[in-house]
């Protein structure tokens, strides 16, 4: 996209949302000439993965309630979620809820059902896995360990130095396949992607509420850092929202 010839005096993200727009006469503009990415990404089968417990479908605190409770919390204790609480939370956020005729919808809502936002996790303090850092297995509900170890001041210092997220039990790190959405949307694909962002932080905070833990949604980061950390490229594989999720004074 080459936005100084058509708008020379206008900030970038104004000339994008321009050239983006949907008209009744045209498109969304010039196409990615991407092939469709694969629609779930995988890990080599030699990784060691954990095998979250089954979430519970129904009971827990209503949703008015959980509405009227949500606050960002940046005070974490720095105590260990349960498995359990993990797992219903990633389920919460981007679980599998139906599963009909070979296809699979999820918890919270993706432009065109394409998911392009993929969840990560610095896994700080939760019972029963070990610190690292891992990639969030939706088809089979389950946690791929891409790298064991403490990563709590990485993630820290890669989200401009924010503490709390290393005092956090677990930061959800979303990183979206650009290809994924861009097949379909072409350039206008970048709008549907943060959108969805915004989705599953959303999703995030409602859950932990009614987990009873505190979290924060944290859009500040060094994007290219926070990408190395889990060796994303950057351009084709993109950070786009962070949550931390722990355990709070009451």
């Amino acid at each position: 996209m080459r936005f100084s010839h058509q708008f020379p005096d206008r900030p970038i993200g104004l000339c994008y949302h321009e050239l983006t727009k949907y008209h009744p006469t045209r498109g969304a503009g010039r196409g990615l000439s991407v092939s469709p990415a694969p629609p779930v990404t995988v890990y080599a089968a030699s990784l060691p993965r954990v095998q979250l417990p089954e979430p519970e479908l129904a009971g827990g605190l209503g949703l008015w309630e959980a509405i009227a409770r949500r606050r960002s919390q940046r005070e974490f204790t720095g105590e260990a979620l349960s498995l359990q609480q993990l797992s219903q939370l990633l389920w919460a956020v981007t679980g599998i809820t139906s599963r009909q005729e070979g296809y699979s919808a999820r918890a919270a809502a993706s432009a065109g059902a394409l998911y392009p936002n993929d969840t990560y996790l610095v896994v700080n303090a939760v019972e029963g896995v070990q610190p690292c850092l891992a990639f969030y297995e939706v088809p089979d509900h389950r946690l791929c360990v891409l790298a064991e170890g403490s990563f709590a001041g990485e993630i820290a210092a890669a989200a401009l130095h924010q503490g709390f997220l290393a005092r956090a039990s677990v930061v959800l790190v979303w990183c979206a396949v650009v290809a994924r959405s861009a097949w379909k949307y072409s350039d206008r694909a970048y709008r549907y992607i943060y959108m969805d962002a915004g989705h599953l932080g959303a999703h995030a905070q409602l859950a932990a509420t009614a987990l009873g833990l505190g979290s924060v949604n944290v859009g500040a980061f060094f994007d290219d850092e926070v990408a190395r950390l889990f060796g994303l490229d950057g351009e084709q594989q993109i950070v786009t929202y962070l949550t931390a999720v722990g355990r709070v004074r009451s």
